[in-house]
Parts: C-alpha cells; structure tokens; sequence
C-alpha cells in the first residue's frame, strides 16, 4: 500500500486527487503510526468518524521533540534534527526512506525553477553546515550536485571568491542561484554591497537570534537594494516536513501539487478556518511524509489567499524561535 500511495502522491493532477489521497494516507497512518494513532484516541476523537477531509486531526509539531514519529516499521536510513534553541529539545524527524525525500525536493525545485542542472548554485549556510543532521544542509547539498557547473558548492569564509564567481557567470548566459540564511544574506549586502542583478537570490530563513530580528519585508527590502535585484526568493520548509514551499517575490508562498496549508482559528486549534485572508496558526498536509505525519500543527502565524498561496506573519509566542522562519510583522 505504501508504493502504491508513493507513486499517487507524486502524481496528482486536482484537489479531487489530492483530497482522496489524504484521506487514505490518513487512514493508512493512524493503522500504523502508534503516536498519531494515541494522539487521536487522546482527543476523544473515533477513526470512524473521521470520514471528511476537514475532520483530520493535526498532530502539533512538537511532538517530534519528545516522540519518534514513524508510520511502518522500515529501518530509519537518517534522523534529520532540527536547530532548536538553547534549553529547547530539537525536533527529530526519523527518515526511513531517503529517496522519498529526494523525489519530494527534487520534483518541488524542478516544478518551481526547472531543472537544477541548468544552474550555477552558491550555497551561504554556515551555521548549518557546522552541525549534522540538517534536512536543509542535505537537500541543498542533492540540488548543487544536480548542477552542472564546477564553481557551483557551499560558501563560507571565503566570500570574494563566491563574489568573483558571480561576476565571472553573469557574463555569459548562465542561471545562478545564491541561496543562503538570512543573517549571512544580510552580511554580505552591508559588507559588500554588490550588483547581483539576474541573479535568483533566495532566503532560507534563519536569523535566530544572530541579529536583531526583522520582519521578512524589511529583510527584502535591504537585500533588493544591496544587490540591486527586483525581487527576494524565499523557500519555506522545516525538519519535520518532507516538501518545500517557494516564494519568487513579495513573501507570499506556493506549494507542490502534494501539499497543502490550511489555517486554525489561532484560540481553538481543532477548528479551521474555511475562508481564507484569516489570520491564525499554520497547519500543513504533506502527503510526502508517508512515512511519518502527514498532518502537521506547526507554530507558525500565517494568512492563507484565494489562489492558494499563503503568507507567513510570525510565531506563536509560545513556541520557540525556529530555525527555518523568520520573525514575521
């Protein structure tokens, strides 16, 4: 059943497809996922009356801290642990298969920006890159591999020879792409504000605590002005999730065919909202984490628009400070 799923999940064409997928994965996670399962059974909730798609329960994002979330029993190839915070146990996410997540990010940048292979891609993730176990650090590292240009790889401390390679690529017809967090996006344009016009740069996320926090529009509009580029691009994503959402300007955020955001009435976490330009905490359906929870609650604030995209406005005050999100307005 769980090939089966995988090569449906990968494949939906409409909100019909994806709706009835859901549901099955829903089905086929609470047989198998023993905390899912108890998480439900704790709200009181029975399986056989969930029979509707906005009846799902969404498991909080917290419980990867303290829980191993797993759906089957396939041994764990990877543990990807999220950044956390001092005193904050970090979030585990127990990947027993790591293709799937490689088909998930693969297929997600190809659906957003074509082929990886056609890109010079520079990667500024210090603070990932010196720990293990980052999904980030591990996704990008499978995208600059798909490059095929030399110059393409992580960039630390030797940002003149990042710079002197972007200029070297912009003279001729070549796609670049500089990825990086935001604090390390933000040294660089006050350190060497640099024309980086053509060039897609795109923010992770990740100030955490390393610099006074900004809201994402005041991020991008210091970084558009520095690097002389008419739009920021953000990526929108977390250790606990197999699939990525992307920005290409303005904040607002798309996602794969094979994920969904839905917003919860921020004072009552099990009701959703139906119409959208509400504000209130993210909840996400990532049908590529089969494996794990497909039904996430995270700690984000966010407002979901009529064509599907969505904006991320902060946190709640009660979660941590995350690795992969900026404080919003």
């Amino acid at each position: 059943m769980r090939t089966n799923l995988r090569n449906r999940i990968f494949n939906i064409k409409n909100r019909t497809d994806f709706w009835k997928i859901a549901t099955e994965v829903f089905n086929y996670q609470h047989e198998k996922n023993a905390v899912y399962k108890d998480f439900i059974t704790s709200l009181g909730k029975n399986h056989d009356a969930i029979k509707t798609p906005d009846s799902i329960p969404f498991l909080p994002v917290e419980f990867y801290r303290n829980h191993k979330i797993v759906t089957g029993d396939l041994p764990i190839e990877m543990i990807f642990e999220s950044s956390g915070t001092t005193g904050v146990a970090p979030g585990k996410h127990f990947v027993n298969d790591l293709s799937l997540y490689e088909e998930s990010f693969l297929k997600t940048f190809s659906l957003f920006y074509g082929d990886p292979g056609e890109y010079l891609i520079f990667a500024l993730l210090p603070s990932y890159t010196e720990r293990e176990g980052s999904s980030l650090v591990y996704m990008v590292d499978k995208l600059i591999k798909r490059s095929l240009h030399p110059l393409s790889g992580f960039y630390k401390e030797n940002v003149e020879d990042l710079l002197k390679a972007i200029r070297k690529a912009k003279t001729g017809d070549q796609k670049i792409l500089l990825l990086g967090i935001s604090f390390t996006l933000l040294d660089l344009a006050e350190k060497q504000s640099t024309d980086l016009s053509g060039v897609i740069v795109m923010e992770t996320g990740g100030m955490k605590g390393r610099r006074k926090e900004l809201t994402r529009s005041e991020l991008h509009t210091i970084l558009k002005e520095k690097f002389n580029v008419t739009s920021i691009h953000s990526e929108y994503g977390m250790t606990e999730l197999m699939s990525q959402a992307y920005s290409k300007g303005e904040g607002i955020f798309y996602c794969p065919p094979w994920m969904k955001v839905i917003i919860r009435d921020p004072q009552d976490p099990l009701t959703l909202y139906t119409e959208t330009g509400k504000t209130g905490g993210i909840n996400i359906i990532d049908l590529a984490n089969i494996n794990s929870c497909s039904f996430i609650a995270t700690g984000d604030l966010g407002r979901l628009y009529k064509d599907g995209g969505f904006e991320v406005l902060g946190r709640f005050d009660n979660s941590d400070i995350r690795g992969c999100n900026l404080l919003g307005e």
